[in-house]
C-alpha cells in the first residue's frame, strides 16, 4: 500500500513515505519532537463577547431560509456567514465555551445536526471540526463546519479516483485490502465494524483513519454513536500525550455508487496554543503539500494501548 525509503542526514535517519493510492507523500523525522516546541495547553481567558455563546448566538448568527436554526440536544447549527463551499454550515456543539471532556451525547448530536443540515444538498458532503485557534478555528468556542460541493476536495479526489482505478484492476476494493492488511499491523488501534489505524503515510502529526463500512453520508447514521466512541478514544489519547488541538475530516461519496470508495475519516494532532504563536504547519505542509512528520505511525498502538492500561 505504500513504500519507505531511509536517508541518513547527519545523525538522524529520516523516512520518506509514499502512498500508491493517492500518491501522497511525506516525510518522517522523530528527531524533530526534540525541539519541544508545543507547550502545555491552558485555556485563554474570552477578551471579547463570543458569537457562540449564549446571548450572542441567537443575535448575531444567521438562520436557514425558512427562518429556523437546526436543534439536537445542546448542538445548534446554521449557515455560515462566511463560506467557502457551494453548502456550507456550522454546528455549536455545546452552551459551554470551553469544554474539559466532551460527552458522547454532544458529539452525536452535533454530527447529527449537521447531517441534517447538508441532507438535500447534492455533491461531495464532508463533516469537519477545527479545535482551537492553532488548528485554525477562528472561534475558540468548540464547533463543526459541514461542507457541500459539486466537486470533492483533492484529498476525497484522489481516493475517490485511485479506488476505482483499484477495483478494476484488482476486482475487489482498495479499502477492504487496506482494512485487511492494517488489522495485522502494529498501526492498527482498535475496531471491528469501524476499522481505526494510524495512518501509513500520514497527512499530520500522529494522524489516524478511520474507515467506515458505508460509502456515502445517507447510510452513515447507524454508525454514528460507534464513531463518537472511536473518536473521544482517540482525542483521549492526544490529551494523554500532551496534545489538545486537532483537525477532523469526515469524507463522503455523492451517491450510493458501486465505484470501490468506503467513506473515511481523518484526525490529526496540532501543536497547542501558544504566545509565541508557533503552528506546526510551515512551507513543507501548506506550499509543498509534503508533512514533516515527528512520530512514526507505528508508535500510535504502543501509544494507545499504554493510554488504555
Amino acid at each position: 500500500m505504500f513504500t519507505t525509503t531511509e536517508v541518513r542526514s547527519g545523525n538522524s535517519v529520516i523516512e520518506y513515505r509514499e502512498e500508491h493510492i493517492s500518491g501522497l507523500r511525506c516525510k518522517i523525522s522523530p528527531e524533530r519532537i526534540n525541539r519541544r516546541l508545543d507547550v502545555a495547553y491552558v485555556p485563554q481567558p474570552q477578551s471579547s463577547p463570543c458569537p457562540f455563546c449564549a446571548g450572542q448566538l441567537e443575535r448575531v448568527t444567521p438562520c436557514f431560509p425558512d427562518g429556523t436554526r437546526i436543534r439536537r440536544g445542546e448542538s445548534i447549527t446554521f449557515p455560515n456567514l462566511f463560506p467557502f463551499a457551494e453548502w456550507h454550515t456550522v454546528t455549536v456543539i455545546t452552551a459551554s465555551h470551553h469544554v474539559e471532556k466532551f460527552l458522547p451525547a454532544q458529539v452525536r448530536d452535533a454530527l447529527l445536526g449537521q447531517m441534517a443540515s447538508l441532507s438535500g444538498h447534492d455533491g461531495y458532503p464532508s463533516l469537519n471540526w477545527n479545535y482551537l485557534p492553532s488548528a485554525g478555528a477562528s472561534i475558540a468556542h468548540p464547533h463543526l463546519q459541514g461542507l457541500v460541493d459539486r466537486r470533492p476536495s483533492m484529498l476525497a479526489e484522489r481516493y475517490l479516483q485511485g479506488g476505482y482505478r483499484y477495483l478494476l484492476r484488482n476486482g475487489r476494493t482498495y479499502w477492504h485490502d487496506l482494512v485487511e492488511g492494517e488489522r495485522c499491523s502494529e498501526r492498527f488501534l482498535f475496531g471491528d465494524e469501524i476499522c481505526w489505524m494510524a495512518q501509513a503515510v500520514p497527512l499530520g502529526e500522529r494522524e489516524v483513519r478511520a474507515v467506515f463500512p458505508v460509502s456515502c453520508m445517507a447510510d452513515f447514521e447507524p454508525y454514528v454513536e460507534i464513531f463518537v466512541k472511536g473518536l473521544l478514544s482517540i482525542l483521549a489519547m492526544y490529551r494523554s500525550l500532551g496534545t489538545h488541538a486537532f483537525n477532523m475530516s469526515l469524507f463522503f461519496d455523492r451517491h450510493p455508487s458501486a465505484n470501490g470508495f468506503s467513506a473515511f475519516c481523518s484526525i490529526i494532532s496540532r501543536i497547542n496554543p501558544n504566545e509565541s504563536s508557533i503552528s506546526d504547519s510551515a512551507f513543507m505542509e501548506r506550499i509543498h503539500q509534503e508533512p514533516v512528520i515527528l512520530t512514526l505511525p507505528e508508535e500510535l498502538g504502543a501509544y494507545y494501548t499504554k493510554d488504555r492500561k
